[in-house]
C-alpha cells in the first residue's frame, strides 16, 4: 500500500533525473563545480517555497536550504526539548555520462531481464543483479543504458520532498523544526566540507539519504586519508649514465612492489580496510604516486598510514636522503567516533523502523558521505537509504515505491522524535556491529 502520492514521486524523480548535475573535480574551486547543480539547487528552493517552507540558496556553500517550522502547541510536559532534525541529499551525480538522460519507466515490473538499449546490447538482468528480484510488482525506473540515471542522490531528494509535502498536507501531525539541505559536489568530496551549520540552527541530529534499500542504516564509515609520494631522479645522458643516473621510474616501481599485496580493495570486504594506489606518473627525472588509505578501526587506520611512512623512510635509506618525500592529508573521519556517544541518533531510526514493521539492516558504509563532514561540524549524521541500486553507472535503477517508503520513514521519524522527547528518549548505548 502506498504511503504517499506515487504520481508525485514519479513525476518529480523523472524531472530531476533529466537534469545534468554531474560534478567536476577539475572545477572544484567553483561553487558548485558545475552550473547544472546551481540551476537545480535554485529550482529546489522554489519548490520548497511553493510548499510553504522558508527556503534560500546559500551562494557561499552551494546548498539549497529549507526549513519547515515546528507546529508543537504545548511542550511544557516534555521530558526533553524538541530539537531540530535535519535531512540531507546531494544534487550532483557521479563521474559518468549525464548528458541527455532518458528515464525509462517499467510499470508492474515482472522481475525479468530488461532491454535498456537494443542497438548497443545493454540489458538489466536479475541474473547479474539479483537485488532486482525484490522490485517485482513495483514501478521500476532505469536509464536507457547510455547514461547514468542519477538515483544517487536524486531519489533521496525526492523522498525528502515527498515527506515535506505530506506534512504540509497534514498539518495536524506534530513535528519539530525540520531542516533540509540539498548540497553540491558530494561525489568529489567537497560539498559537505562547505556546509555551514548556521543554516541548521537548533538541529541536534541529521541524516543523509545515500544509497541503500529500505531498512538500511549506517553509522560507521571509513576513516580516510590520501598520501602523495614524490620521487626525485637524476637525469644524465643514457650513454654516460653509469654510476650517475637515478631513474625515478625505477625507484617508483621498487616502492610499489613493496606495498602490502594483501591490503588492497580487491582483497577487502566487510570491515576490512585497504591501501590503494590511485594514480602514478613518472619519467627519469621525477615520479609521483597517489594513494588512498581507508579503514574503520582507528588503530588499523593509523597503522596503514605508518606503513607508507616507514616505506618512504626505507626508500630514502636505500637510494639516498631526499629522493622520496611524503605528504598525508586527512579526508574524513569515521562518524562512529562521534555517534557512539550520541546513541539517540541511531536508536531513533531503529525505533521508527520497528514501528513501521521494517527490518533494520545495519551495516558499515564502505566509503564516506557528506555526513562525515557534517558530523565533524557538530551534527551527528548517520545514513539511511534512497531505495535504488547499481549506483554510478548505466545500470542504475530505483522504484517509485521505495522512494515512497523513504518518505514514510522520514515523516514517522520526525513524529517519533516528538513522542520520545515527550515521554523519554531511547539512549541505549551502541555497540560496534562487527
Amino acid at each position: 500500500m502506498a504511503f504517499y502520492d506515487l504520481d508525485f514521486i514519479e513525476d518529480r524523480f523523472v524531472h530531476y533525473a533529466q537534469q545534468n548535475t554531474r560534478s567536476d573535480y577539475a572545477s572544484r574551486d567553483r561553487i558548485p563545480s558545475t552550473p547544472g547543480q546551481e540551476a537545480m539547487a535554485r529550482e529546489l528552493v522554489q519548490e520548497l517555497q511553493s510548499m510553504g517552507l522558508e527556503a534560500y540558496y546559500n551562494r557561499r556553500t552551494g546548498f539549497a536550504i529549507g526549513h519547515l517550522s515546528a507546529n508543537i502547541q504545548d511542550s511544557q510536559d516534555f521530558q526533553n526539548p524538541v530539537t531540530g532534525v535535519g535531512f540531507f541529499s546531494h544534487i550532483d551525480t557521479a563521474d559518468f555520462n549525464a548528458e541527455n538522460i532518458k528515464p525509462r519507466i517499467w510499470r508492474n515490473y515482472e522481475g525479468n531481464k530488461l532491454t535498456l538499449n537494443e542497438q548497443e546490447g545493454i540489458y538489466l538482468d536479475p541474473e547479474q543483479f539479483p537485488a532486482l528480484k525484490s522490485c517485482q510488482g513495483q514501478t521500476l525506473i532505469t536509464s536507457d543504458g547510455t547514461t547514468l540515471l542519477g538515483v544517487d542522490d536524486k531519489a533521496g531528494i525526492v523522498g525528502i520532498l515527498a515527506a515535506l509535502r505530506y506534512f504540509q498536507q497534514n498539518p495536524q501531525l506534530e513535528h519539530g523544526d525540520i531542516y533540509v539541505g540539498f548540497g553540491p559536489d558530494e561525489e568529489i568530496g567537497i560539498g559537505g566540507q562547505r556546509f555551514d551549520p548556521a543554516d541548521f540552527p537548533g538541529v541536534e541530529l541529521a541524516y543523509t539519504m545515500e544509497n541503500g534499500r529500505p531498512g538500511d542504516l549506517e553509522y560507521e564509515t571509513f576513516s580516510a586519508s590520501v598520501a602523495h609520494v614524490a620521487i626525485k631522479g637524476t637525469v644524465v645522458h643514457p650513454g654516460e649514465a653509469y654510476g650517475l643516473m637515478v631513474n625515478a621510474t625505477t625507484l617508483m616501481a621498487d616502492f610499489l612492489s613493496c606495498l602490502p599485496a594483501d591490503q588492497v580493495p580487491e582483497k577487502s570486504r566487510n570491515h576490512d580496510g585497504f591501501i590503494m594506489v590511485t594514480e602514478t606518473q613518472s619519467c627519469v627525472d621525477r615520479a609521483t604516486i597517489n594513494i588512498i588509505i581507508r579503514d574503520f578501526d582507528q588503530e588499523k587506520f593509523a597503522a596503514k598510514e605508518q606503513i607508507i611512512r616507514d616505506l618512504v623512510n626505507r626508500m630514502n635509506q636505500k637510494y639516498g636522503s631526499g629522493r622520496f618525500s611524503l605528504t598525508i592529508r586527512e579526508q574524513y573521519k569515521n562518524i562512529y567516533q562521534v555517534i557512539k556517544d550520541k546513541p539517540y541518533t541511531v536508536n531513533l531510526v531503529l525505533d521508527t523502523y520497528r514501528k513501521l514493521g521494517i527490518k533494520a539492516h545495519i551495516q558499515t558504509f564502505r566509503g564516506g558521505t557528506d555526513g562525515n563532514f557534517i558530523t565533524d561540524k557538530g551534527i551527528p549524521t548517520p545514513n539511511l537509504f534512497n531505495g535504488g541500486g547499481n549506483y554510478h553507472g548505466r545500470y542504475e535503477y530505483v522504484t517509485v515505491e521505495q522512494i515512497d517508503q523513504l518518505a514514510e520513514v522520514l515523516v514517522n521519524l520526525a513524529q517519533e522524535h516528538v513522542r520520545q522527547c515527550r515521554q523519554g528518549r531511547d539512549e541505549a548505548p551502541l555497540e560496534k556491529y562487527w
